[in-house]
């Protein structure tokens, strides 16, 4: 009979923990969401960096504000060169 109370009592501990863990896990989803965000805007700023670097020397300039930035950080390669059509066009 002590042996059942014992098991119990280690089911609840184990329960807790897979619940503590699913807390933990659901926490952090969104906190690696926002920096891959972040990582991707830093992306996308030196990209534009780069091309505005090299354009200097073609005439293609982009101007750098937080919409491009979103852009690029997104799209990543191709979203620079819709900037740069873009940019063309207008």
């Amino acid at each position: 009979m002590g042996l059942g109370l014992e098991v119990g009592v280690a089911l609840s501990y184990v329960l807790a923990l897979v619940v503590i863990l699913i807390i933990v896990m659901l926490l952090l989803k969104p906190l690696k969401l926002i920096l891959k965000l972040i990582i991707n805007g830093i992306i996308g700023l030196v990209l534009l960096l780069a091309v505005n670097f090299i354009g200097k020397f073609i005439g293609i300039k982009i101007g750098i504000n937080i919409i491009t930035i979103i852009v690029a950080g997104f799209l990543g390669i191709p979203g620079v060169i819709l900037l740069i059509i873009i940019n063309y066009i207008l």
